[in-house]
């Protein structure tokens, strides 16, 4: 035999040197849940391992990962009942506890880059990305407030804005906003693939911020569709996005490839919040390898053109020394 793959494979040695995809802690976007208050720290129950911060607390979880090589965070805030209408008036109120927080965050870490969710649905009291009316949710009416939502999360210090409420032409309004307002250096990670998923319920776990009524069907993107996406990536790329973004990512890694081949922005993926669950489930029961599944579930993202992973696995990864 003239060719025996296997050669290649025979030591560690070798297969680190052909190896032909690598994970580092540079990869990792690290999504964090901020609740107001102060030395709080509330476990997700559906996310071992996670947990909700006040911002004291916050600041040392940031700090504990910065020393692990981790630059890159996204910040998301849990709003009481109470805070919540269907304006998400609360989003751009100036001295809200979340736009406090980001300030505080940047003082403290001005190295730190900070990603912010930009969608209604936190403060919104139907639980919806956009604005509700008779059961719709209004397209262009919303966009409105996300920009009053996106232009205080630049004064606040976010190095990138995260538009993940999936209404049309949102890209392109927020972009000419930024620009318009002085913010020409705020970056946009749309989520341009991002699909109605079932995996996304400890993430609503921890927000508390599940629809109140019907599903996000209408905004949010068939799993049978793959070729829409293009379509997607397509108007994001021309209204001006800096990144585009898969959600969720293992169960959509074709769909990361894909426009990874097609568009020449940088593309991100988001590990999301039941793929997390999935995984450490499975290892608490003693069926799988936790640490083996989350390296090879990271590895397969990048491996299939992600550029960017936003993960629940961050520090755990980073500190096992990628």
């Amino acid at each position: 035999m003239l060719r025996r793959p296997r050669r290649n494979r025979k030591s560690a040695a070798i297969r680190s040197l052909v190896e032909e995809t690598r994970l580092a802690v540079s990869d990792f976007i690290f999504p964090l849940f901020l609740i107001d208050g102060i030395n709080q720290k509330v476990p997700v129950d559906s996310m071992p391992g996670i947990y909700r911060y006040s911002l004291d607390l916050m600041l040392e979880e940031i700090d504990s990962c910065l020393q692990l090589g981790i630059s890159a965070f996204d910040i998301f805030p849990a709003y009481p009942e109470e805070k919540k209408d269907r304006f998400a008036t609360e989003s751009y109120r100036e001295d809200t506890f979340y736009l406090k927080a980001l300030r505080t965050i940047k003082q403290n870490f001005p190295q730190a880059c900070v990603m912010t969710d930009v969608a209604m649905d936190p403060y919104n009291s139907d639980g919806h990305d956009g604005l509700v009316e008779n059961g719709r949710i209004l397209n262009d009416e919303t966009l409105e407030i996300l920009g009053k939502m996106t232009l205080a999360q630049a004064k606040a210090g976010a190095d990138i804005i995260g538009p993940s409420d999936m209404m049309d032409g949102r890209v392109g309004y927020l972009r000419k906003l930024l620009d318009e307002n002085g913010y020409k250096e705020v970056s946009i990670m749309s989520y341009t693939a991002k699909y109605a998923s079932a995996f996304y319920n400890p993430f609503r776990d921890a927000l508390d911020s599940a629809p109140k009524s019907g599903d996000k069907k209408t905004y949010q993107m068939d799993p049978a569709n793959s070729r829409e996406a293009l379509i997607e990536g397509q108007l994001d790329l021309e209204e001006g996005a800096d990144f585009l973004m898969v959600k969720p990512a293992l169960a959509y890694l074709d769909i990361i490839q894909l426009l990874h081949q097609q568009f020449p922005l940088p593309i991100a993926a988001y590990n999301v919040s039941g793929e997390y669950a999935m995984i450490k489930a499975s290892a608490a029961n003693g069926w799988l390898d936790g640490e083996r599944a989350m390296l090879e579930s990271l590895l397969s993202i990048k491996r299939a053109g992600a550029k960017i992973i936003l993960t629940y696995f961050a520090k755990e990864a980073a500190q096992i020394g990628l």
